[in-house]
């Protein structure tokens, strides 16, 4: 699919098929025509506020149509919008105010704090903006190298990073996507769970906008509960699936997520966190007529920049998920610790170069230039990702370098003691965390597991049975310590495994 330009390619669906349906929540369906029509009613409004040309505007709310509508209706007026969250801290607000500096606040739900010293649209003059027609016609969209959005980092540690994308990177993306790789049919329809202020929602919304599809919107209070999440999902009448590995396990403990219940369910696409082995092996059995994809990519590289359809075969051959083969127009380094390329096989430091490389980060020229550079002319990002590439240009994932610990003069990557664990018949999920000293010396490595049904009168016998199980697996010194379980792992508002919380309470429970 050629792309040239993202508002038009979306507003000539309204042109040609206005009836279809774009966005469905719960049965509250809006169409392409309608999409096209509240945009643009906002674009024109936009257009006439005393804001400044190109200054970015915040949305806040939640899995709301008037969220999307709201985006298009900011870049079609020449401005990036930034997603933020209805299920963000007041001070992560406040944060965002002070380091994005938006000229304009788009309030689709009620704003938890009072913003002052920058205009506000609130819900009631919202709905009236997009229920008047305007004769709105498209002359300083966002294009080329301008901000298309700007997604604040989730900054767990310090202040949150604004990353800007371009309507570029996100034209990279989208042909992508769109394109041989992943057999993506026209019409089809989506879930929409991820938050927007999470880019693994790009990946939902993007696409399904793009190839005339049905946005098919789940809010965060039918995800959140069990039985209103495994009632609600059959009658979506889903063919693809985006979300974290996390989110999917929650799906898989209805013995009723299989293909029988989702005829139509074709694909599962993945990133944000490591897919397992045993996550992966569950969908194929569950869904054989869907193709299961890994992907991988950062916020800073639009999305996504691996895939790989993972089948039977895949998972037989290795012990972990690859997280695939670079798209055709991006290039990775695997870098050692000096910033030296080094050969196949070995685990360094990935860096993307290419056209979904963000600009860096807003009004941080700081972090920016520490992250960020030019490599071969192209913008290149430094992730922070280890990773080996194999033979083939098969891409294996390593870990975070920055999860990585050193216990007794032992390397330890954490992810892979959590994988080497799943590995064992009697454990559901894993995660290792480590427990420091008062000197920030890490003296034990723990295991909180949420543990499949077993016989097991205690938990010590549990515990033992699983290190028995991974003798042969696992080095002895990556053996944790101590072994914890819970009935279910916490997660982050994104559906991540909440591993730095996990860390966090560890510790603080010390």
């Amino acid at each position: 699919m050629i792309i040239e330009n993202i508002m038009t390619a979306i507003d000539s669906i309204a042109q040609t098929q206005g009836h279809t349906i774009a966005y469905d929540e719960l049965g509250n369906t809006h169409t392409y025509e309608q999409l096209k029509t509240y945009s643009d009613s906002l674009a024109a409004f936009i257009e006439n506020l005393p804001i400044a040309d190109k200054a970015p505007i915040m949305v806040y709310g939640g899995q709301q149509f008037e969220m999307i509508a709201s985006f298009l209706g900011s870049v079609k007026s020449g401005h990036a919008y930034v997603p933020v969250d209805i299920n963000s801290a007041d001070e992560r607000l406040t944060d965002i105010i002070n380091i994005g500096k938006p000229a304009l606040v788009i309030a689709v739900d009620d704003l938890p704090i009072e913003i002052t010293g920058v205009l506000v649209i609130k819900q009631a003059q919202l709905a009236n903006i997009f229920n008047t027609v305007s004769n709105f016609n498209m002359t300083k969209p966002v294009v080329g190298d301008e901000n298309f959005y700007i997604i604040f980092t989730s900054g767990t540690t310090g202040k949150p990073k604004g990353v800007q994308i371009s309507h570029d990177n996100l034209v990279s993306f989208a042909s992508w996507i769109l394109g041989d790789d992943f057999n993506w049919q026209a019409g089809s329809n989506m879930l929409s769970q991820p938050p927007y202020s999470f880019d693994l929602s790009v990946m939902d919304w993007i696409p399904t906008l793009l190839a005339k599809g049905t946005l098919k919107a789940l809010p965060k209070e039918a995800a959140d509960d069990f039985k209103t999440l495994f009632k609600t999902l059959p009658g979506l009448e889903l063919h693809k699936w985006v979300s974290t590995p996390s989110f999917a396990d929650v799906a898989l403990l209805d013995p009723e997520f299989t293909q029988t219940n989702h005829p139509n369910l074709d694909a599962f696409f993945f990133c944000g966190e490591v897919l397992t082995t045993t996550t992966a092996q569950k969908l194929l059995e569950r869904f054989p007529e869907a193709q299961v994809y890994n992907t991988y990519g950062p916020t800073e590289a639009t999305v996504a920049v691996t895939g790989l359809p993972i089948t039977k075969e895949i998972i037989a051959s290795h012990d972990k998920m690859p997280i695939g083969y670079v798209k055709s127009d991006t290039k990775i380094i695997i870098q050692d610790s000096d910033g030296i390329a080094i050969t196949d096989d070995q685990a360094g430091e990935i860096v993307i170069a290419g056209p979904s490389v963000s600009k860096g980060y807003l009004n941080n020229p700081e972090k920016t230039a520490a992250s960020f550079t030019i490599i071969n002319g192209q913008r290149a990002y430094k992730t922070g990702d280890l990773a080996t590439r194999d033979a083939n240009g098969l891409l294996h994932y390593k870990g975070r370098s920055d999860f990585q610990i050193k216990l007794h003069g032992f390397r330890i990557e954490l992810e892979e003691v959590a994988q080497q664990l799943q590995q064992s018949q009697w454990v559901e999920q894993a995660v290792a965390v480590p427990r420091y000293d008062a000197d920030g010396k890490v003296k034990q490595l723990l295991a909180i597991i949420v543990a499949k049904n077993n016989d097991f009168e205690k938990p010590i016998l549990l515990t033992n049975a699983i290190k028995l199980e991974l003798e042969n697996i696992m080095m002895p010194y990556m053996v944790p310590g101590r072994f914890m379980y819970r009935d279910v792992l916490p997660l982050t508002p994104n559906g991540k495994i909440d591993l730095k919380g996990l860390i966090t309470e560890v510790n603080g429970n010390a």
